[in-house]
């Protein structure tokens, strides 16, 4: 396996991965359920995996939504 797949991202370099703010990576964890993992301090960690599933996911959401439009 890749050597990334083993490192974990902290919020503030999850959210700059995908290009968004720290509040805006909360509100995708509440609406997607991307839940992160915690350490036992209860920071949140996210691994490149589980922030790319979210990618995929959320294109395909949005490639489902041009379709239907007119």
């Amino acid at each position: 396996m890749p050597p990334e797949r083993y490192s974990l991202l902290t919020a503030k370099e999850a959210a700059e991965y995908l290009r968004v703010s720290l509040l805006t990576l909360g509100k995708i964890e509440r609406q997607s359920g991307l839940e992160p993992f915690r350490t036992p301090g209860g920071h949140r960690r996210y691994s490149i995996e589980m922030l790319n599933q979210y990618l995929e996911l959320s294109r395909k959401r949005r490639d489902k939504i041009a379709e239907s439009l007119p």
